[in-house]
């Protein structure tokens, strides 16, 4: 058994991952009509993939308290995620060449934003699909990195979580454009290049200094998921609306950390959460938002007691569980058929290869990332204001 202190953060993030890859599963073992019965009446792959999205919702604030410095937290952040990330991304490539699996169509056809997007992680909220379906959202995460750490970094004014968690939900009952950014294929090249240049800016600005306009672009992500939250067919988004809603619980999991270091009122807290539980109910289910809101709430309350180390094992190896679970269906598909041999032959392989990614791409990279020294931002500047960020009561 695991130590209790964020075990149950791991807990949940290994079940989300596992519960995605058995839903990416399930056409091949339970068969495409009786995989569509149950996807009629909970989406597993959403319910997952919310459940991840509240947990970096949850987690990213205290890594930014924790880093007291955007260079330091951005290094971090790109360390963590990429590494693993473009292994992915070439191991994709290779099965594509193989014929082993099905490009997206855009890869051939609309080169330039499908190359910018999978840059910038951006794809699905430029309107084009990546080389692995699972990368949709890693749109939303990229966009919240760049809120919070706009909101870290911009001080002038206090910004409630509670704001953007209730603002994003409300704006999701507004009839919102869908591709504003991006209806043709050539404003989604305009749109792929514009967002590419902005974040290298933005990044820069994070890493050796750049005042505070750069950190407001970095907030003005948020208008990918307003305003182009399903530019295509191509994307995992049903609408902006329901981009925007999924956003919002991201902050609500901002929310729920904010309550428990006690910088947010409880009934502020429960009436947020009440609001976008309501809101995912509209835009994504009300048995996802039930599943979402129940599991999430047991393993709150189990948070002070050890986790079952397999769990909490797979926890660590989530992220590149995540990535990797679906070259492993390719391959597992050609091998063999029969239901029962897929199943364990991918559940084997997908373990497999999510702990040898994570013991040899991850854990060097996460090394890496902890020797850069902190930048003389973490005592002026921008950094001088983020380490005051936790401490305000009702502040995003």
């Amino acid at each position: 058994m695991n130590g209790p202190r964020l075990a149950w953060l791991d807990a949940l993030r290994g079940g989300a991952a596992a519960v995605v890859a058995l839903f990416h599963l399930s056409p091949a073992v339970l068969g495409r009509d009786r995989h569509l019965e149950i996807y009629e009446v909970i989406d597993l792959g959403k319910y997952g993939v919310l459940l991840f999205f509240l947990v970096s919702g949850y987690v990213i604030p205290m890594s930014l308290e924790r880093h007291g410095d955007l260079r330091r937290f951005w290094t971090g952040r790109l360390l963590r995620i990429y590494p693993a990330y473009l292994l992915a991304v070439l191991i994709a490539l290779a099965l594509i060449a193989a014929g082993m699996l099905r490009p997206p169509a855009q890869l051939a056809g609309e080169t330039t934003g499908s190359v910018l997007g999978h840059l910038t992680m951006l794809q699905d909220l430029l309107g084009t699909q990546g080389v692995l379906r699972p990368f949709w959202t890693l749109s939303f995460e990229m966009v919240f990195y760049l809120i919070v750490a706009g909101l870290y970094a911009w001080r002038r004014a206090p910004v409630s979580p509670t704001r953007w968690a209730i603002g994003l939900t409300a704006a999701a009952l507004i009839d919102l454009p869908d591709d504003l950014l991006g209806a043709t294929a050539a404003e989604r090249r305009i749109s792929a290049v514009v967002v590419t240049v902005l974040l290298g800016c933005v990044l820069m600005a994070y890493t050796i200094g750049g005042g505070r306009i750069l950190p407001v672009v970095g907030i003005g992500a948020v208008v990918l998921p307003l305003l182009n939250g399903h530019a295509t067919g191509h994307v995992t988004s049903s609408s902006s609306e329901q981009a925007a809603q999924m956003l919002a619980v991201m902050f609500a999991g901002t929310m729920i950390h904010r309550a428990q270091h006690h910088l947010a009122h409880p009934l502020t807290t429960t009436a947020t959460l009440l609001i976008v539980s309501g809101g995912v109910a509209l835009h994504v289910g009300p048995a996802v938002a039930a599943a979402v809101a129940g599991t999430f709430a047991l393993a709150w309350s189990l948070r002070n007691r050890s986790m079952p180390a397999p769990l909490t094992g797979l926890g660590a190896i989530s992220y590149s569980l995540y990535l990797l679970h679906i070259p492993v269906l390719a391959l597992t598909r050609k091998l063999t058929g029969d239901p029962v041999l897929t199943t364990v032959v991918f559940v084997i392989g997908s373990l497999t290869a999510a702990w040898a990614c994570h013991r040899w791409v991850e854990r060097p990279a996460q090394a890496l990332a902890r020797r850069v020294p902190v930048s003389k931002l973490a005592t002026q500047g921008v950094g001088s204001r983020t380490r005051s960020f936790g401490k305000r009561r009702e502040s995003v």
